[in-house]
């Protein structure tokens, strides 16, 4: 006898539980996905008011002219006006007071390089904030070399003809830079200690009296940032002999590095932009990762380009490493120098 028929009707509510069970399984992971996103959605929309980047140095400068780059494309970015809110005075210390105690309802950041966020505090007993604990580093854009440039009414066109001569000069050994305290002063003093040539440092009141100076004979030797001096050795009308970088600046690949030179010594400065310690850390992500991808867009490299200016492409833990290890590289220096404002 064959077995009986089994009823259909009767495996049917089991089937359909299973599917059921299987469906509903699968709803409840496409509407946590779905909430997930929406939820991410809602977190990225967060910045719809105007951003603020305040510089601490007048318009026209380099930190100036990356802000306004960086800037242009932000907004874009963001599809919110970004304003560029220049507040100079005390070598950028000021504006580093204010942004510091920024509510966190606001967006703002502040773009910085080593001479404020590096040497004030360590020379500066009334700086007022802490790079460290008033501060979050949210992406470092650019660097840029310091260049060891002279006179062209000093007899000398190599590094190692240059040191001969300060030996031989120590009372004539004067070596100007744009601003006493700043990170082309400590690299002159770095350069000395290095090659064991006393040297005296004359700090000025910025490039422009340096550089007329230089180029006039009125003071022999320089140190200043490559943006600024390569232009005029270009034109023949002084003589970079060396440049910091570890390798050769694409902006004057014919002058060797220190340590092509023979010195082995390198250096270099940055921009970074920072954000208050009071923004929420979402936030500083997401601007972060905006702004690595504006670092990242050919038309932005090629504006820094442009402007005698290397960009750099960063996250957020990678500039925190490289703020670590150049606080550990320049401390010393500043501190060891005896500066006193």
């Amino acid at each position: 006898m064959l077995p009986p028929l089994s009823n259909p009707a009767s495996r049917t509510p089991t089937l359909t539980r299973r599917r059921l069970a299987g469906l509903l399984a699968v709803a409840g992971l496409a509407t946590a996905f779905t909430t997930g996103a929406a939820a991410q959605q809602q977190q990225q929309a967060k910045i719809d008011t105007p951003v603020h980047i305040v510089v601490g140095y007048a318009p026209g400068g380099a930190t100036d002219r990356v802000a306004r780059i960086v800037g242009d494309k932000l907004s874009s970015r963001l599809g919110v006006p970004v304003v560029v809110d220049n507040k100079p005075g005390a070598g950028g210390r000021l504006a580093a007071q204010q942004v510091k105690t920024t509510p966190a309802s606001q967006n703002v950041l502040m773009l910085a390089n080593p001479a404020v966020m590096v040497v004030a505090p360590l020379v500066f007993k009334d700086n007022n904030y802490d790079p460290e604990r008033d501060f979050v580093p949210v992406s470092y854009v650019n660097d840029y070399n310091f260049a060891l440039a002279v006179s062209p009414t000093l007899p000398v066109r190599e590094l190692n003809h240059l040191l001969a001569w300060m030996r031989a000069n120590p009372n004539q050994a004067n070596v100007g830079v744009p601003a006493t305290g700043s990170l082309p002063h400590f690299f002159g003093l770095m350069v000395g200690e290095k090659a064991k040539v006393q040297t005296q440092v004359i700090g000025y009141r910025g490039s422009a009296p340096l550089l007329n100076d230089l180029i006039g004979g009125q003071v022999p030797i320089a140190v200043d940032t490559e943006d600024v001096v390569i232009p005029q050795h270009a034109a023949g009308k002084l003589r970079i002999l060396a440049l910091s970088g570890a390798k050769r600046s694409p902006f004057a690949p014919n002058v060797p590095t220190f340590k092509e030179a023979g010195l082995d010594l390198s250096a270099t400065g940055w921009n970074t932009f920072f954000a208050p310690a009071s923004m929420p850390k979402d936030k500083v992500e997401r601007l972060s990762n905006i702004i690595r991808e504006v670092m990242q867009d050919p038309d932005t490299q090629r504006k820094f380009k442009d402007s005698g200016m290397t960009p750099v492409v960063s996250t957020q833990a990678q500039t925190a490493a490289m703020l670590k290890s150049y606080r550990a590289q320049w401390a010393p220096v500043v501190q060891k120098s005896g500066y006193q404002p």
